[in-house]
């Protein structure tokens, strides 16, 4: 009908008939339904009603007819279809339509509600033009609105006119486009007017499609603010090698060069340009006659290793069942220790490994163990950039006196003590409480962390990378999300605007403002901290007794990147819900969003045989906030930042705990581990080579493994054997934040060195050259800026070289 211009014919007989000294209704209604159903399926209706000038018509139809509400309800209906195009929206607008609307809609009335819900819909409809919306406003239309809301808002308590409220809703959505919109709104205390209506609906299913416009409007309208930061770029400056600039850059615009990226490997080399590739691959021209005969001194000079202080087990992972696996992860620290020397236990021995080697910096390491879990002050000497002082103090709440038995345990909790004591107190401590955590040694952890440098120049370890810890004894699911959780915490951010007094808004934690520190009452307050390795927190604000804004520092030399976090809470009260908010994420969407939560690390669970990172907290969402980004560090101006909250109760009362956005993993722990995992390999049967490829630009080693198994004999069919094995490159941790790659890397190493089949068949078939932390520096100072000069020159160093047959064995 519309092809053969049924629309045309149509609007024409309505201009015929309505042009007529006395119109025929009866022939008038038919034909204006009729002009609905074809106008919804037109897309030119609206055009051709214009140019015939059936809108005139139609709207003189409606003033005719507003005491008639039968015609006026159809005429109504048809402006509605007219009014889906915004320029014909305009045009109707410029008529005189929305004059003609506010007098069917106010005052507000219940008699007849089936025209004024027909009346709403026109007018939302013809407000989604922008001059229609300024119209609206300079016409002071926006407060009558607000007024007919609160009308029915009060006298409609049974809910019966829903969609009609909802139409109502729409009109004031449509108005707040625009800025003049919102600010009249305001004006209007269009704010509290919402927020007070909707406080008894946030819970109620029923009553989602008029709370859903009022969350909009209400985040449209919240006033827009900058962070609460003296500056958007990061707290630390690292000043690169070369570099000329003074001061940490607002932006970094970098343009890859993809031809380089997908250029390939030259086919010719000379033997000077092959030179270059025998530092990474020894293991081609290594005597293995020579490695053998050094193999069994070291295996031989390991056993006879004393204990010192106590007695760590690190064992390589085998194939069990799962339910095996969780008895062994419930036992007690003894049932462990007992456990390991099963020779039941296939189909690889437990290997021991003592916390003290020949090395005496490993040796000296027991002595400072106390120092580096936490020194006098070590908050406020962190900010200051102050050496530590020469007493040391265990700042850690009291963790009851029934929790462990230690002869000395009161001067392990003393505010101030010696540093030799602190050491022979914790010695003891770790004597009672026997570690049974894979691949761990606190001693070693330490010695390692003496030679990570770091741009803050951290001097404190984080108490669960130095303890270590298991996997949870459960498996956890993921955190079903709760309706409506992210409108009730919208309508919480909006309270504060509009009832300020009852924020405290006090700064309890900062980087660029230490003073603060000083001048907490620790007592009222939760403690915060994150100067160690990974860390990231820069401002803790109180908001409410128990609710607290954060904000996590930006990338090193960067002003954005603000997704990870990492740090230490104290103080906290047991059974009380605790809200936090990361207020100045980037992200458009999170997994958080979807039933992941923030993890957990309690150190009195720790020091209670259950050293566990957890999934905790509730109330998990994440959404955008009224807080703009820097437009020279966004691209463009105006965009917002995202705020991560959840909440969460601790189990315990002044307990010591470390929220973080994933598994923590840190550089130093990698190292460590890479020391344990050599000195735990056969290396009569495995070739385990660890080695230095590159120092970064915070002077950090590179590491990079090499993996495969050892000649049968030394032979040259055998030697040249392992020479011909194809390459397999495994790189991880290329952005700092994804720290569960290192944990997927950290269970490739062990399981590459263990004696499981497969594991045995690919170190006989490939050689593996293993980059288990490509960015160290990003890792270590939360930040991917000091490692990026180096990164590309590392893949193309492996990508370009002949020797690795990387077509298809780059992972």
């Amino acid at each position: 009908m519309i092809s053969k211009g049924g629309s045309e014919a149509l609007l024409q007989t309505l201009v015929d008939s309505a042009r007529t000294a006395s119109p025929d209704y009866n022939i008038l209604l038919p034909l204006l339904r009729l002009l609905v159903k074809v106008g919804q399926r037109d897309k030119k209706f609206g055009q051709k009603a214009l140019e015939l000038e059936a809108l005139d018509v139609t709207l003189i139809l409606a003033r005719k007819n507003l005491s008639h509400k039968q015609n006026l309800i159809h005429c109504l209906w048809v402006l509605q279809v007219f009014a889906s195009r915004v320029t014909i929206a305009a045009m109707l607008g410029i008529n005189g339509a929305m004059e003609l609307l506010f007098k069917v809609i106010t005052p507000y009335s219940r008699k007849h509600s089936r025209i004024i819900r027909a009346a709403m819909e026109v007018l939302a409809v013809l407000l989604k033009s922008k001059s229609n919306s300024r119209r609206a406003v300079n016409r002071g239309y926006l407060s009558g609105l607000l007024r007919l809301h609160q009308d029915w808002q009060s006298h409609d308590t049974s809910n019966d006119f829903i969609q009609l409220r909802r139409s109502l809703l729409l009109c004031l959505k449509h108005i707040t486009n625009i800025q003049s919109g919102r600010d009249a709104f305001l004006g209007a205390q269009g704010m509290e007017i919402l927020f007070a209506t909707t406080q008894n609906y946030l819970g109620n299913q029923s009553m989602d499609p008029i709370i859903s416009i009022v969350i909009q409007i209400l985040r449209k309208c919240y006033p827009k603010c900058s962070l609460p930061l003296a500056t958007a770029s990061s707290y630390y400056f690292f000043s690169v090698p070369g570099g000329i600039s003074s001061g940490p850059p607002c932006t970094i615009n970098e343009e890859t060069d993809l031809k380089k990226l997908t250029s390939k490997p030259l086919v010719h080399w000379t033997e000077e340009e092959m030179k270059q590739y025998e530092a990474m691959c020894l293991e081609l021209s290594y005597n293995f006659q020579e490695l053998e005969s050094k193999s069994g001194e070291e295996m031989s000079s390991e056993e006879d290793l004393g204990i010192h202080q106590c007695t760590y087990f690190c064992h390589i992972p085998i194939q069990t069942s799962s339910k095996r696996h969780c008895q062994e992860r419930n036992q007690c620290p003894q049932e462990l220790e007992t456990s390991g020397t099963n020779s039941q236990d296939p189909p690889l021995k437990q290997i021991k490994i003592m916390n003290s080697t020949g090395n005496q910096s490993y040796e000296e390491t027991p002595g400072k163990l106390g120092s580096y879990l936490s020194s006098n002050n070590q908050e406020e000497d962190y900010s200051r950039r102050e050496a530590p002082n020469t007493q040391a103090s265990f700042i850690e709440p009291p963790w009851g006196a029934g929790m462990y038995s230690c002869p000395n345990k009161n001067a392990f909790l003393s505010s101030s003590i010696m540093i030799d004591e602190t050491s022979e107190t914790v010695s003891k401590f770790l004597e009672r409480h026997p570690m049974d955590i894979p691949f761990h040694n606190p001693y070693i952890y330490i010695a390692k962390a003496e030679g990570t440098k770091s741009v803050p120049g951290f001097k404190v370890l984080a108490f669960p990378d130095v303890w270590g810890h298991h996997s949870p004894p459960f498996p956890q699911s993921m955190l079903e999300r709760k309706c409506g959780i992210q409108r009730a915490k919208i309508v919480e951010d909006v309270q504060r605007f509009i009832q300020p007094d009852k924020v405290i808004g006090r700064v309890v934690f900062s980087l660029d403002e230490p003073w603060f520190l000083q001048s907490t009452d620790a007592s009222e307050c939760l403690r915060f901290f994150s100067g160690f390795e990974s860390g990231n927190l820069r401002k803790a604000i109180q908001v409410r007794q128990f609710e607290y804004d954060l904000l996590i520092n930006a990338d090193v030399n960067c002003a954005q990147h603000q997704q990870w976090f990492y740090f230490k809470v104290s103080g906290m009260k047991a059974a009380m819900p605790y809200r936090f908010n990361v207020i100045n994420c980037e992200k458009v969407n999170s997994q958080f969003n979807y039933g992941m939560q923030p993890t957990m690390y309690s150190v009195k669970e720790a020091l209670q045989g259950r050293p566990h990172w957890v999934r905790v907290g509730y109330d998990i969402c994440y959404y955008k906030n009224n807080y703009r980004q820097n437009s020279a560090a966004a691209g463009a101006p105006g965009n917002c930042h995202y705020t991560l909250t959840f909440s969460i109760i601790f189990p315990h009362n002044e307990d010591v705990c470390y929220l973080a956005y994933h598994y923590p993993y840190t550089y130093t722990a990698l190292m460590a581990h890479l020391d344990l995992l050599e000195k735990s390999v056969n290396h009569k049967k495995i070739y385990f080579h660890h080695q230095v490829l590159c120092q970064t630009l915070g002077g950090n080693p590179c590491p990079l493994v090499t993996i495969t198994g050892m000649p049968e004999s030394n032979s040259s069919d055998h030697v040249q054997q392992l020479r011909q094995r194809p390459y397999h490159v495994i790189v991880a941790r290329v952005h700092p934040g994804e720290s569960n790659s290192s944990w997927v890397m950290k269970g490739t190493l062990e399981f590459l060195v263990s004696s499981d089949p497969i594991a045995e068949l690919l170190r006989e078939n490939f050689i593996f050259k293993i980059i288990p932390m490509l960015n160290p520096d990003g890792v270590i100072n939360d930040s991917i800026f000091s490692f990026l000069s180096r990164k590309y020159f590392i893949w193309t160093k492996f990508r370009r070289a002949p020797l690795l047959n990387l077509s298809k064995n780059v992972f």
